[in-house]
């Protein structure tokens, strides 16, 4: 395929894992039944504990602190992280039922927000064929191709990215050669060459909407590290199969203009150790918002839904 060549490269830059699998995407789910996610990342985790259980003896366990490496330390929080999901009942299934009609899962290899942002969108976007939204997030992203220009990023660096996520948005518009069905934009979903591209499309515009708009978000991300705004962007934005929080959300949603609602499952009003249903809503300034007028006061729903677990995003359907 016509992106082989540049994949390769970015496996070896380091911001595609080498090991991305190859079927990032994962089909819809009946409704209001119970799954459990599956996290692909213990294999090397077993393969290193094998490889210091050898150095240390067959009576070890582990416990030699001078063989637990800090990518053992990682897998380790990886691990506790994918346990902590697992534990929130998908009891909550009862509840959300009661507002959401179905759940589309996505794979948990750290690029699940950015996956799901981009189905959803694309799927609303089939669905509503809004020529007018297609127009505004166009000119959107011409507007980011900018920033990342007068940031000091070289075309080149960027513009398949650019180009194939505009080239995704075209087919999903009907009335062309290039269109596509919905089962078409999940088989390409599932496409690691486009899904991966798209991905990196999202990851280059958060990080240039940080970098743009530092003084703002550098209180955020000093919340969650040390790290200069660029260096979190260079080492927690721009990479594949990094995990994204608030700032990214923020970031991107201000970016394009698109309104995110995040649901979460809170038990800590429920005594009886149930779980309510939450969200917060993601909502750029009224002028970049889709359909917005000018002195609108109505409030913007979000037609983007992702459903947020410890580590995870899923995409919900309301009713």
């Amino acid at each position: 395929m016509r992106h082989g060549y540049i994949l390769g490269i970015l496996k070896g830059m380091g911001y595609i894992p080498h090991n991305s699998p190859e079927d990032p995407f994962i089909d819809h789910i009946k409704h209001n039944t119970a799954v459990q996610l599956k996290f692909g990342r213990h294999r090397n985790s077993e393969r290193k504990k094998m490889q210091n259980q050898e150095k240390c003896g067959a009576s070890c366990e582990f416990d030699d602190w001078s063989n637990f490496e800090d990518e053992d330390i990682m897998q380790q929080q990886s691990d506790i992280k994918a346990e902590e999901a697992q534990k929130v009942p998908f009891v909550a299934d009862k509840v959300l039922g009661e507002q959401y009609a179905a759940i589309r899962r996505t794979r948990g290899d750290g690029n699940c927000f950015f996956r799901s942002f981009m189905f959803s969108y694309l799927e609303h976007i089939l669905a509503s064929q809004d020529q007018a939204e297609v127009d505004r997030i166009k000119a959107k992203v011409e507007e980011c191709r900018r920033t990342l220009q007068s940031l000091g990023h070289a075309d080149f660096t960027f513009e398949d990215f650019f180009a194939l996520f505009l080239e995704q948005l075209d087919n999903v518009l009907q009335g062309n050669e290039s269109s596509i069905s919905h089962g078409e934009l999940v088989v390409r979903s599932r496409d690691q060459s486009v899904s991966d591209y798209v991905v990196m499309f999202f990851r280059f515009v958060t990080s240039g909407e940080i970098r743009k708009r530092s003084e703002f978000f550098e209180p955020f991300i000093l919340g969650l590290t040390n790290a200069t705004v660029e260096q979190f962007c260079k080492s927690s934005v721009e990479p594949m199969g990094e995990e994204s929080d608030h700032v990214h959300i923020t970031a991107l949603s201000d970016a394009l203009g698109v309104p995110i609602r995040v649901v979460y499952l809170d038990r800590s009003s429920c005594d009886s150790g149930g779980a309510s249903v939450n969200h917060h809503d993601f909502i750029p300034t009224p002028g970049d918002c889709p359909n917005a007028t000018s002195g609108s006061t109505e409030t913007t729903i979000p037609f983007i839904t992702l459903l947020y677990r410890p580590g995870h995003y899923d995409i919900l359907y309301p009713k």
